[in-house]
């Protein structure tokens, strides 16, 4: 069962007291404030609706969740407070039409189907200036090649490029743009 609207978690309570499966999801603090207790309420053996009829007396649980910050903004744009970690696994997937099976830490996220992924975003490369190693320049695709090094094809993600298309011919290369290459699929 969905729920989409969670309100004050009667739907969710009616599920749990029949023994079936069901995803809420309320949106700011009501979800703390009132859906939460309400549900650890019917865990310990509230009684109220249903719980004669189905012989209610309590148990079982729930995993409540948060969700992070959205990948974009509301006019489209990748959202500046996004994290390295969740765009790369947004453009894993969004490469690779697979789920990650890592937490990325580096701009090399892997290799599928023999071509290597790579994402310069958010000082990945060590440094922490807003805009720092988020640029394929020539020293940045050299110290790939070295210290994330792929001899076939490779993707890069990045928010400019300072070379042209023959240089980057040449290594393989095949850049996309940042925000402009990532799709909101």
């Amino acid at each position: 069962m969905l729920d989409s609207v969670l309100g004050s978690g009667t739907t969710a309570a009616v599920a749990q007291k029949m023994n079936r499966r069901y995803i809420g999801i309320e949106m700011g603090e009501h979800a703390v404030t009132h859906c939460l207790p309400s549900l650890e309420k019917v865990i310990a053996g509230e009684q109220g609706g249903i719980s004669e009829a189905v012989g209610w007396k309590g148990g079982g649980g729930f995993q409540f969740l948060r969700l992070g910050e959205t990948v974009f903004d509301e006019e489209g744009a990748i959202n500046p407070k996004v994290h390295f970690a969740t765009l790369a696994n947004f453009i894993w997937l969004q490469e690779t039409q697979t789920a990650a099976a890592k937490r990325f830490k580096s701009p090399l996220l892997g290799v599928h189907n023999g071509t290597a992924c790579y994402l310069l975003y958010n000082g990945i490369l060590g440094d922490k200036r807003p805009d720092g190693g988020n640029v394929l320049t020539g020293a940045v695709l050299a110290m790939l090649a070295q210290k994330h090094p792929h001899d076939g094809p490779k993707v890069i993600y990045g928010e400019g490029r300072r070379l042209g298309d023959a240089r980057l011919a040449a290594a393989g290369v095949t850049f996309k743009h940042i925000p402009y290459d990532v799709k909101a699929r």
